[in-house]
């Protein structure tokens, strides 16, 4: 299975590789690697990656079926479509469609944080262009989509500007760091980018969600002291000011390398920031807890253990929604885990849906306050209607 290969590999130390990760040729056909979600009238959208295409679908049924694709690139390139870095989507105040994904550059492991918009639902795309505006052939991948209260896209990635820097002044550097941009304009053109901090894990993907006065919060894997990785969360700043970044979880999981597992967050209307993330510090684990940056998550609770990957979490008034990908060796299993009292207790696991071959990550999704799992396997997209 491709995706735990990929897992497996990531946790060896990095000296294992020559950079972050494994490198390999993009295959042809679509990868795993998909997003969805829904517009404000309730249809469904699903982008992937196919044949050098970002492409997109959609559905009036609710996943049952999906339109023919449109491809949002018109000229082929590589892109990266697997759970970790895989093609991102999300509207704007009038449906405007915003797609965002990494382009892989000549180099191994290196990327350009590509964009594209569509104006009249999926029609048509703009041409893409590259987000940030340093252009050198490093790593820029692992890119993160949201629009925020007031219509700006905000996007964040994994970059290693900095560790290049470090190495040629012969100073010592772990992991990257995240940069963010953010555009005024619709997607015409993007600012100037700004790092946020350094020292971030090399390929965990950043989790992004709006905060009740519409700002973009995020919440990703750093690294402390001696390669202890922990998660951090902050505001992206789009007003002139600086970010806070915050420690946000702290089980002390000492590992010298990337363990390719990306947090997941949801914002209440209440402002309670549910979170869930990986940890293998005593073995794997799947825990939630309620960020209170700069402190212990509380109500911290381990949800999962061994073969749990994954984790994505949605929230509406005081119900909470975790879902995981459960890996044994018949296969994969889509694992549900409901609270309905915000998050203080969680009932029992269930399986809502299972696949004989490969599964990509787990997204929830919400159309009108009701829970969804968009689910992208081997043997095709699903999007699961969660009952209660």
């Amino acid at each position: 299975m491709r995706h735990l290969l990929i897992a497996v590999l990531c946790l060896l130390p990095l000296s294992a590789f020559a950079h972050d990760g494994m490198h390999m040729d993009m295959p042809k056909g679509p990868e795993l690697g998909a997003s969805a979600a829904f517009d404000s009238q309730g249809r469904l959208y699903v982008v992937d990656a196919a044949d050098g295409h970002v492409r997109l679908r959609h559905s009036d049924d609710d996943g049952r079926t999906l339109s023919a694709p449109v491809e949002v690139n018109a000229t082929a390139e590589r892109i990266y479509a697997e759970g970790e870095n895989r093609p991102k989507l999300a509207f704007g105040p009038h449906d405007e469609i915003y797609v965002s994904w990494s382009q892989p550059r000549a180099a191994p492991w290196t990327g350009f944080v590509r964009f594209a918009r569509s104006l009249d639902r999926g029609e048509h795309f703009s041409a893409p262009l590259t987000v940030h505006h340093d252009r050198a052939e490093i790593t820029h991948r692992f890119d993160a989509l949201a629009v925020d209260g007031a219509g700006r896209i905000v996007i964040a990635w994994i970059d290693k500007r900095d560790l290049i820097a470090a190495d040629a002044a012969g100073k010592p550097y772990l992991g990257a760091a995240i940069y963010y941009s953010w555009s005024d304009d619709g997607g015409a053109s993007f600012v100037p980018e700004r790092k946020l901090i350094d020292q971030s894990c090399e390929c965990c993907r950043i989790a992004l969600a709006r905060t009740p006065d519409g700002e973009v919060a995020a919440f990703f894997r750093g690294i402390y002291g001696d390669n202890i990785r922990d998660h951090a969360y902050a505001v992206l700043r789009t007003d002139g000011q600086s970010s806070r970044v915050e420690r946000a979880t702290f089980s002390d999981w000492h590992i010298a390398g990337c363990p390719h597992h990306g947090p997941g967050l949801a914002i209440g209307a209440d402002g309670v920031r549910h979170a869930v993330w990986y940890e293998a510090s005593h073995g794997p684990a799947i825990w939630y807890g309620q960020l209170d940056p700069g402190q212990r998550p509380r109500q911290l609770l381990k949800l999962a253990g061994a073969g749990a990957s994954h984790a994505d979490v949605a929230a509406s008034g005081r119900t909470v929604w975790v879902v995981w990908n459960q890996v044994d060796a018949a296969g994969y299993r889509l694992v549900l885990r409901r609270s309905d009292d915000d998050g203080a207790h969680f009932g029992a696991a269930r399986e809502i849906a299972s696949s004989t071959g490969a599964a990509g990550s787990p997204q929830l999704l919400q159309k009108h306050g009701h829970p969804f799992v968009a689910w992208n396997t081997a043997e095709g997209f699903r999007l699961i209607r969660v009952t209660p």
